[in-house]
């Protein structure tokens, strides 16, 4: 089968619109993601957040649900993804189409992001995602820091590569938070300015070779020394003489 169409797409949010209101265990629905921000283009998903009656079963309302999407929709598998008590589980159909159904506590129904848009019923006040602490960004930026060296020493370059990718996370995410950009899922890092991007392009991992490994460390390090020095001169003060160590490659004096 190929890949889906916008119509089948356009098509298929509003046959899951009518289930909402066709559902009586359902009080409150919202579009969610690209379709409540007016983005929606050929790739977009389908988000859908749903509000649960407090005397209706969330087991019952996720099975039938679920049975809805792989009995009339052609889904093929899913995943499930939890934030607090809200359980988000995520179809992907046969043509590819992913769709995400949120089941929600009708008591914690609310906008966790900026796109929200009710189709029925009402949600509470929204309550946006904490951005990360810059401080917990940095901890894990330096400790994965620590063990790219001890990988590339070792020879791991795998390991190696895998912890340079995630002190580079860290950095990125350090960076969109500076520019008031969502740091979460990398969701803002395409929107960094374009000499930003383009220094952070530096970091990345061209092949599976110390000398390489080393260089994309550099660069990383870099990154993440300015990234530091714009997050405080505290913590700055306080970790500048171990990145200088790091970026200098030393290795530990022998016994």
């Amino acid at each position: 089968m190929p890949i889906f169409t916008l119509e089948e797409r356009e098509q298929l949010r509003s046959k899951l619109v009518l289930a909402t209101e066709a559902d009586s265990r359902v009080i409150a629905a919202a579009h969610t993601g690209s379709g409540a921000a007016g983005t929606v283009d050929e790739w977009s998903d389908i988000d859908l957040a749903l509000s649960l009656a407090p005397n209706a079963s969330p087991e019952e309302v996720l099975a039938s649900w679920t049975k809805l999407m792989y009995d009339q929709n052609d889904a093929v598998a899913h995943h499930d993804v939890r934030y607090g008590s809200t359980l988000f589980r995520v179809f992907l159909l046969r043509n590819t189409l992913q769709v995400d159904i949120a089941f929600w506590p009708s008591a914690e129904f609310r906008a966790i992001g900026p796109d929200f848009k009710l189709i029925f019923g009402a949600a509470n006040d929204p309550r946006p995602v904490p951005n990360p602490d810059p401080k917990e960004l940095i901890g894990m930026a330096w400790l994965y820091a620590l063990h790219v060296r001890s990988s590339i020493a070792r020879a791991r370059l795998w390991e190696a590569e895998f912890m340079l990718r995630g002190m580079r996370d860290q950095v990125l995410s350090l960076a969109c938070l500076r520019h008031a950009l969502t740091p979460h899922q990398g969701r803002g890092i395409d929107d960094l300015p374009a000499q930003l991007r383009s220094d952070f392009a530096e970091c990345l991992v061209r092949s599976l070779d110390a000398s390489e490994l080393n260089r994309a460390n550099a660069a990383t390090l870099k990154a993440l020394c300015n990234e530091i020095k714009f997050a405080g001169a505290e913590i700055w003060q306080s970790l500048q003489e171990p990145l200088h160590v790091l970026m200098s490659n030393d290795k530990p004096s022998a016994p």
